[in-house]
């Protein structure tokens, strides 16, 4: 007899399509199973065969081969092992072929049948309701995630004996059902009026969030560039339902994401300056997406930047441009989002307080040796560089209410609704991700602008992309303004975010 079932491999951030098909006949009692498997999916017989036995189903001795097929993809993890069990139970007569029919089975078993969670629930539901599957069936912990995908039954369940119960009629088990509310996340409470002074540190980030624009700060320690970059997620505008979803698949894949809910707030992300090129970029022996991905639609913060080894900065220099990363191995290759805004912090020389010569006694080597680990290329992708002063005594004792994060949101959102409505109907959302084309097309200048361009173009010796940049930089201060054109005080201002470059790293 023949069994066949479906369960998904993910691949990237998406799912593929995977058929457990089990065959049972006599001759040689055996239990081998085939298809492009991986060390930990080639054990799933063992797994399989002692949880069918510890679940009380006795089986009759017989020669037993499963297939996991498509053969050309392969298969890893331990997400295979209930569709292997069901396939084998449909195979013998256990389970009827007609429930099994468009059902997606996920989950590991253990030897005494509880199913345990696995990583990628969600990309796998999203491509069970896109096939038109009738059904799924995954670990009760990863219930949550997996009904957050509209319009598909899913069974949430514990053990392999609660799932051929279902499957034949005789549980009393419902469909998991999350309600949306529970779906939302507590927002950080952190927020832009706790931060005194930096008003033009401000305002760059409210144009950087507004534009998602890469930004970087140069300032000595104390004057506050951690406590605004934590900040920049509360005046991002809020997550469509479209985008939490595609940012909840990342963080499925990377086995990090909560079995009750979505991402529903822009994500932040912090990583020490110690981290891997592969925990930044993904990949590994079993490719996940990197911190890049898990910053997706939101903050990466790169804190005392020059800190990071040369070859884990230089790693960014692609997925900032191309907004997407793509780990290559050997038998495939995996394509994860990388379009969240890039935020570096960093020190203008080794004691930080750099041009301030009553304290900083670095020579002028040192400093450039410091700050040269930030290669041109490198600090050319970022479209806004500020320097973040010491806040003056009076600002700090000084008991003014500070704008709250909620009013420079509205802003942010306003502009971005521009940007959406220019938009319309292109793979782009916002002033960031313009081409080249599109600079051309969508960043018109004034007569006033134009000349004012001219003349910075060659005073500054700009290169192509940082002429780029600053016209995209000037196009979200526009959108701010509430002008379709790009005026000359607007333009003059992009320009202002490129002078701390030109004062640390020379003409």
């Amino acid at each position: 007899m023949l069994g066949k079932v479906y369960s998904a491999a993910v691949s990237g951030i998406e799912a593929e399509l995977i058929t457990a098909e089990a065959d049972v006949k006599d001759g040689l009692p055996c239990f081998s199973m085939v298809g492009a498997l991986a060390l930990e999916t080639r054990e799933a017989k063992e797994r399989v065969r002692i949880a069918l036995e510890n679940s009380g189903y006795r089986l009759p001795v017989k020669r037993i081969t499963v297939n996991l097929s498509p053969a050309d993809i392969r298969k890893e993890g331990t997400a295979f092992d209930l569709s292997v069990a069901i396939a084998v139970l449909t195979a013998f007569g256990l389970v009827s072929e007609k429930s099994v029919e468009k059902c997606m089975f996920l989950g590991e078993l253990s030897l005494d049948g509880r199913i345990n969670p696995v990583s990628g629930v969600l990309p796998c539901v999203c491509r069970a309701k896109k096939e038109g599957f009738i059904q799924c069936f995954v670990p009760y912990e990863n219930g949550g995630e997996a009904a957050a995908v509209e319009d598909i039954p899913v069974f949430g369940v514990k053990t392999l004996k609660e799932v051929v119960e279902v499957l034949n009629g005789n549980g009393d088990i419902l469909p998991y059902r999350e309600e949306r509310a529970a779906l939302e996340q507590e927002e950080e409470k952190l927020d832009f009026s706790e931060v005194q002074g930096q008003r033009m540190a401000k305002r760059a980030l409210e144009i950087a969030a507004a534009g998602m624009h890469n930004v970087l700060m140069i300032g000595p320690p104390g004057t506050g560039k951690t406590m605004l970059a934590k900040r920049i997620p509360s005046i991002l505008p809020s997550l469509s339902f479209e985008d939490s979803l595609e940012i909840s698949k990342i963080y499925s894949v990377a086995g990090i994401l909560s079995g009750k809910h979505l991402i529903t707030t822009p994500p932040f992300q912090a990583p020490h300056h110690t981290v891997t090129r592969t925990a930044l970029a993904g990949g590994g022996r079993r490719a996940t997406p990197g911190m890049i991905s898990l910053a997706h639609k939101g903050v990466l913060f790169l804190d005392e930047f020059p800190e990071f080894r040369r070859e884990t900065m230089e790693v960014l220099r692609q997925p900032l441009e191309e907004r997407a990363i793509t780990v290559a191995r050997y038998n495939a290759t995996y394509t994860y989002p990388a379009g969240g805004m890039l935020v570096a912090a960093m020190n203008p020389c080794i004691c930080g307080f750099y041009p301030d010569r009553t304290r900083c006694n670095c020579s002028q080597a040192q400093i450039r040796q410091y700050i040269g680990k930030i290669s041109r290329p490198l600090l050319e992708r970022f479209d806004l560089c500020i320097e973040v002063l010491p806040v003056r005594y009076r600002d700090l004792k000084a008991n003014t209410a500070q704008e709250s994060s909620a009013e420079i949101r509205k802003r942010v959102e306003t502009a971005r609704k521009r940007q959406q409505e220019r938009y319309r109907g292109l793979a782009i959302s916002c002033n960031s991700e313009l081409s080249g084309e599109g600079v051309r097309k969508y960043c018109i200048l004034t007569n006033e602008a134009r000349e004012r361009m001219e003349e910075a173009f060659d005073r500054l010796m700009l290169s192509a992309r940082s002429y780029h940049r600053i016209l995209k930089t000037a196009r979200t201060i526009a959108d701010l303004a509430g002008t379709e054109r790009i005026e000359e005080a607007q333009l003059s201002e992009a320009l202002l975010y490129r002078e701390p470059d030109r004062k640390y790293w020379g003409e």
